[in-house]
């Protein structure tokens, strides 16, 4: 199995075609099969990567609890980067990854050829902020002391995952094999020591103001955790773009892998083609009819 060597672990990683590079990185609830819909479409244009996280065997599940944080997940996309050999690839991250993507455009800025960001902002709010936390921890506890079957049958249908069960329960069926037979240990300090200490997106306002990276934003409108959160990022980023997708839950990529990939595929197209641009700041007005000012 290959594996590329990141600090205190190693990462399996699987690939497929050839062209500009793409790295997926995967959600909490799944790992790096929960892409097999994007990886088959596009590796026929792309070199495709994805690879399991830390703690999500075939990588290594370390036991140190410091060798799990959210600044650890961005450099592990580096890591593979340049295991691989790569200079600048697109990123593109669900959930969990969808942070990781977020935290690897802030801090390797020069890496990244575009983000998309799927699913972004549990536990962003901050009003929110300490009853997600004590959450996050309960679950990290649990995991570890239950075991894997015992916490992740009622976690994979939580609010945000019943419409991917009612959608395709072949697929929602698959989903949860794969995370049921997830370490628990992994899971316990992943949830530990990303989740329950990750900053809010709020307090990274300076930094993603700053952000001229190309990116995508993607909810599924039924995911209300992250619907605030994705119109602050939106409002944010200068070089965003927001796509909400109808009657969708949390995996909007496997709930509606048709829409998600073509969309997708036109936002790479136009990046590709240098024709995803920051946002007119015209359009950031206090008037509903009139433009702000040309300052250029």
């Amino acid at each position: 199995m290959p594996h590329i060597q990141a600090e205190g672990a190693k990462l399996y990683y699987e690939e497929a075609g050839s062209g500009a590079p793409i790295v997926f990185v995967h959600e909490f609830a799944d790992d790096c099969r929960g892409w097999e819909p994007q990886m088959r479409f596009f590796s026929r244009r792309y070199r495709c990567i994805t690879y399991n996280a830390r703690g999500y065997p075939p990588s290594e599940v370390p036991s140190d609890p410091a060798l799990y944080s959210q600044d650890m997940a961005a450099d592990d996309i580096a890591a593979v980067l340049r295991g691989l050999d790569i200079d600048k690839a697109h990123i593109i991250g669900c959930s969990m990854g969808a942070f990781a993507t977020l935290h690897f455009g802030l801090r390797y800025a020069n890496m990244a050829r575009s983000l998309v960001v799927v699913g972004c902002g549990y536990g962003a709010k901050k009003d929110l902020r300490g009853a997600f936390t004590n959450d996050a921890q309960t679950f990290a506890a649990s995991f570890l002391e239950k075991g894997m079957a015992a916490v992740a049958a009622a976690y994979s249908v939580g609010p945000t995952r019943v419409q991917f069960q009612n959608k395709d329960p072949r697929g929602f069926a698959e989903f949860q094999e794969r995370f049921l037979n997830h370490s628990a240990e992994g899971s316990g300090l992943t949830m530990g020591n990303v989740q329950a200490k990750r900053p809010s997106l709020y307090d990274l306002e300076d930094g993603l103001g700053r952000l001229k990276v190309p990116t995508l934003l993607i909810t599924g409108d039924e995911d209300e955790p992250c619907l605030d959160a994705n119109l602050y990022l939106k409002r944010t980023i200068p070089s965003s773009g927001l796509l909400m997708l109808p009657r969708t839950g949390h995996a909007a990529n496997l709930e509606e892998p048709a829409v998600f990939n073509q969309a997708v595929a036109e936002f790479l197209a136009m990046v590709e083609e240098d024709r995803w641009q920051l946002r007119d700041p015209r359009s950031v007005s206090d008037s509903a009819l009139i433009a702000a000012p040309d300052k250029s």
